[in-house]
């Protein structure tokens, strides 16, 4: 299975509040040329108008009009950026304690976290804050970025210092990847060009490291999962017989001939073919969307999930989850919650509330057992049907899901399953 090179990186900014990390990614867009000319001029005149020098970075991604008033990041922001070697989906997200929930939205499809910790202050609870939620949604790789070395006078001293601060409490943390970079993003060392100041580094600037790292091997492809969104009977010449199960892949790999089961109902059958919007192909992976035709005409509609029959997940409806709740309203006892799961929706209820987790010092809260923003807690949930699910650390599409109230319609959980 061959990847192309232009491949997808997905990655996510943590850190304090002012550690630098909207002048990172400006500075990342600016000197790889990823800027607009139109975005560059509107962005100069701004700067000019709030009495910088030159170019405020930050700028480049703080796109609400109260993010750049008061110079923080308060929704996640994207933005999208193409290399010679690789294409780039950013999500910078907010700093502050009460936006825990925007960092959990942004870091759960991520690669790779940045996370940014300032020279002069070393590691702080937020720092440790922003490790455990990286670690609990399994980002597969961690760039601790040292920022602000232009203020520690580029002392490799104090990186080293603030290397071992973090490596103190990271051998807790569940990242199979983690690498230092001492930068400065106001400046522009180790972010797209090689530092003069610090010659005492020997690593690879962050951009380089970015688009050399090697990520085939985070998506799963042995787990074959494939939830079936949509039934394709497009009823028109040439295509008269054809029902097509449209999708995403989750995991794992198909290929026509495939036995495969159908679940929950268990009929089985074999892939006759595989087809995407532009043809028909030899096989399919995580993460495309295909349609697949069966042998066999059998009853499958959304919600079901097309899996191999020797490789099954396990129906459950009762299991226990890491949450994290992201409402303003406290979650109540025993309450209905519509679950999303894959492409699933079933009634659900959050049967009880184990324990919540201390994300500065990772101790479990016994005694304390009300869901509030922003609060991370195992949970066991129960579910009306079963749902086909994996552990969130073996494959973490099938391994999560969302909590809906069906009142107001609000996305008010996010979790993943143990």
């Amino acid at each position: 299975m061959q990847l192309d090179n232009n491949q997808l990186l997905r990655f996510t900014t943590a850190g304090s509040v002012d550690d630098g990390k909207s002048t990172l990614i400006g500075r990342l867009l600016y000197d790889s040329k990823s800027i607009f000319e139109d975005q560059l001029e509107s962005i100069e005149n701004t700067s000019a108008k709030k009495g910088h020098e030159g170019v405020d970075l930050a700028l480049f991604t703080d796109g609400l009009k109260e993010e750049r008033e008061q110079g923080i990041t308060i929704d996640v922001a994207y933005r999208y950026f193409t290399t010679p070697k690789r294409k780039f989906i950013i999500a910078d997200t907010p700093g502050h304690i009460q936006y825990t929930r925007n960092m959990v939205t942004g870091a759960s499809t991520a690669n790779v976290a940045l996370i940014l910790i300032d020279a002069r202050h070393g590691v702080i609870e937020q720092t440790r804050r922003h490790a455990f939620i990286a670690s609990l949604l399994q980002i597969p790789h961690l760039i601790v970025c040292i920022n602000k070395m232009d203020l520690v006078d580029f002392s490799e001293e104090r990186y080293n210092e603030i290397i071992a601060q973090f490596e103190e409490f990271s051998s807790k943390l569940l990242v199979k990847d983690i690498r230092f970079l001492p930068i400065s993003a106001l400046l522009g060392d180790n972010v797209v060009n090689a530092s003069e100041n610090m010659k005492w580094f020997k690593g690879a600037p962050m951009l380089h490291t970015l688009e050399t790292m090697h990520i085939s091997s985070d998506i799963n492809k042995i787990d074959a999962r494939f939830p079936v969104q949509t039934v394709l009977r497009p009823q028109r010449d040439g295509f008269i017989d054809y029902r097509g199960y449209a999708g995403r892949v989750a995991s794992g790999i198909f290929r026509p001939g495939d036995e495969v089961t159908v679940m929950p109902s268990g009929f089985t059958s074999k892939i006759k073919s595989i087809d995407t919007f532009e043809s028909t192909v030899d096989e399919a992976f995580a993460p495309m969307s295909v349609s697949i035709t069966l042998e066999d005409d059998i009853d499958v509609s959304r919600g079901d999930m097309i899996v191999r029959n020797n490789n099954k997940p396990e129906p459950k409806q009762e299991f226990d989850a890491m949450l994290c709740w992201l409402n303003n309203e406290t979650a109540k006892p025993r309450a209905k919650y519509t679950i999303c799961h894959t492409s699933n929706d079933q009634k659900s209820m959050i049967k009880e509330v184990r324990y919540k987790v201390d994300v500065n010092s990772y101790n479990r809260i016994e005694d304390d057992k009300d869901l509030n923003m922003n609060d991370i807690a195992r949970v066991t949930i129960k579910t009306t049907r079963p749902l086909m699910i994996d552990e969130y650390r073996d494959n973490r599409v099938t391994g999560s899901f969302i909590l809906v109230d069906d009142a107001t319609h609000e996305t008010v959980a996010a979790g993943m399953i143990l």
